[in-house]
């Protein structure tokens, strides 16, 4: 846990934070509401004699009391989805509508955008795009497994994302889930911080940048692009973000979430960052027993 002292200052209670990144993660589903309402789904799981709880924040996220998640009768049916409860948070932000153009940058294996495509009822288009060709397949089995049918998927650098491939020229809504240092996943990836370096960040940090600034040229003015990563860096997050309304046409809004969190930051060590990444949420294990996770909501300005 070394690598996290730097943390100390913008934690709200950091020995809190330390007890809860050394406790194993919980076992959730999300409600895969193309095929199955939540009160269908947690009936099923009642049949299944699989004891379950309703996040508070969303009724349609459900802490299973089971190690296999993915073992179960309502998941083999298509009625839930195995995905840690705050990786539900940023398609939630999204806020996708039917009949909408979403693009999913990073999406495999395929968890946000087949949570996206039930947000919009199925209808519209979700490209799931992602550059690794080896977790496609992953994707693609996914989006058949829960029904999926409004998902189109690609296998590209995001950086470099061509709309020549489509018979539109913007989308109404992206989502950067970016690759990221992965520190916010130390409750079920105790190796997580094995190669973990300031060096590394940076590097990532990079990629970040070039995909985000990517989204946002591919969004229609007035559009929304909600970014989000796994991780505490601010090098990958607030700095990340402040790189784009630097040299994009966009700016940082507010979103409702029900979950426990706190603020983006305005400061990190030297750097100062715009005051509206407050609207940005840092979402800490200790706070709601989840992993960590980063989400900001931008609008596209032109």
């Amino acid at each position: 846990m070394e690598p996290f002292e730097r943390y100390r200052p913008i934690i709200d209670d950091f020995e809190a934070f330390l007890a809860a990144c050394e406790r194993p993660l919980g076992n959730a589903v999300r409600v895969n509401t193309i095929k199955a309402s939540p009160e269908r789904a947690t009936a099923a799981l009642e049949e299944d004699d699989v004891a379950y709880e309703q996040a508070e924040w969303n009724p349609r996220v459900l802490r299973l009391e089971t190690d296999s998640p993915g073992s179960t009768w309502t998941s083999f049916h298509g009625f839930t989805h195995g995905q840690e409860e705050v990786s539900a948070v940023p398609p939630v932000v999204l806020d996708p509508q039917p009949g909408e153009r979403v693009w999913d940058c990073c999406a495999a294996p395929g968890g946000k955008a087949t949570q996206i495509a039930a947000l919009m009822d199925d209808r519209g288009t979700v490209v799931a795009n992602d550059n690794n060709l080896g977790r496609i397949s992953a994707l693609r089995f996914n989006a058949e497994r829960l029904g999926a049918t409004s998902l189109a998927v690609t296998n590209d650098d995001a950086r470099n994302y061509s709309m020549k491939r489509f018979p539109f020229d913007e989308f109404d809504r992206t989502l950067v889930d970016a690759p990221c240092s992965c520190e916010g996943t130390i409750r079920k990836n105790p190796d997580a911080l094995d190669n973990w370096s300031e060096g590394h960040i940076d590097t990532i940090a990079g990629i970040q940048k070039g995909i985000l600034r990517r989204a946002i040229q591919t969004t229609r003015e007035g559009g929304t692009v909600v970014y989000s990563t796994c991780t505490f860096a601010p090098e990958e997050n607030e700095a990340v973000v402040q790189h784009a309304i630097d040299e994009e046409d966009c700016r940082v809004v507010d979103f409702d979430l029900e979950m426990e969190h706190a603020p983006g930051l305005t400061e990190w060590r030297d750097e100062a960052f715009d005051s509206t990444l407050e609207q940005a949420a840092r979402i800490y294990p200790h706070h709601n027993d989840t992993g960590g996770f980063f989400v900001a909501k931008l609008e596209v300005t032109a």
